[in-house]
């Protein structure tokens, strides 16, 4: 008999989640789904005392273990010390979000060269090699009926046209999103689920510079922005972390290779 309890369908508990870009944003909301749900959580990104605060914060916070890995993923050094660090703690590795994610604003005539590389290095080429870097952790305890996940963050920038001058963005998270898809065909035979999440406008650091906020994510008028989207409102913490839960769980085992929207209807309309 197929086993339909909304416990066991979507549970994460006891589940090892590691998250780049973990220590604020999209990246924080997603780690605390997975701690509020029982999973051992990880979570990483470039500034280590920003990191460590973060993991303190969430772990008092919903309870659990949440350990700070901080390292910059936008180079194979960074790449290679992020997995040697999670290798001390764990030996496998139940579910990798890939969502550390930068930007870079300049009009198309002014737009340097630096802002094309970084922007490419962090949103596409950490991403697969840290995903290289950490198959045989993904592989060691997934099975048939419970394969490890792999959740790339992109963005429906990577969908539509954006709105602001970030010459790289669009196009670094267009690639991203074929990249699920090339790693979906050829690691599901090897028990490794990979998809992804394009989110809309959240009440993130990097959305309110866009904005013209500058980083002040609780000076920004949130609701002015998510007035601007068909659902009238920006995403939530229980938007992006209800559709990564999804997607860990076992209620996600048979969707692969796929790019969910999260948006409010944005890309749609």
């Amino acid at each position: 008999m197929p086993n339909l309890k909304i416990d066991d369908l979507f549970s994460v508990r006891g589940k090892v989640v590691l998250v780049t870009g973990g220590s604020r944003g999209i990246g924080e909301m997603i780690a605390a789904g997975f701690l509020a749900n029982g999973a051992r959580v990880y979570v990483s990104s470039r500034k280590a005392d920003v990191c460590d605060a973060t993991a303190a914060r969430l772990a008092a916070e919903f309870g659990g273990s949440c350990v700070s890995l901080p390292a910059d993923v936008s180079t194979l050094e960074g790449v290679d010390a992020l997995a040697a660090a999670f290798r001390a703690h764990e030996d496998h590795l139940d579910v990798l979000v890939n969502n550390a994610g930068v930007s870079w604003g300049a009009p198309i005539d002014e737009f340097p060269e630096k802002g094309w590389d970084k922007v490419f290095d962090t949103n596409v080429k950490g991403v697969f090699f840290l995903t290289q870097r950490l198959l045989p952790e993904l592989e060691k305890a997934a099975t048939s009926v419970d394969p490890s996940r792999v959740i790339n963050i992109g963005s429906i920038d990577g969908i539509r046209t954006p709105v602001f001058d970030t010459v790289s963005y669009g196009p670094s998270k267009a690639a991203l999103h074929s990249l699920t898809r090339q790693l979906a065909s050829k690691l599901v035979k090897r028990n490794i689920i990979v998809n992804a999440i394009a989110p809309g406008p959240f009440p993130t650091w990097m959305l309110s510079t866009g904005v013209g906020t500058g980083g002040d994510v609780d000076g920004t008028d949130w609701d002015a922005v998510g007035r601007m989207t068909p659902r009238g409102r920006v995403g939530s913490p229980e938007d992006i972390a209800g559709l990564s839960l999804f997607l860990a769980s076992r209620a996600g085992a048979y969707t692969v290779g796929e790019v969910i929207t999260c948006d409010g209807g944005a890309v749609v309309s």
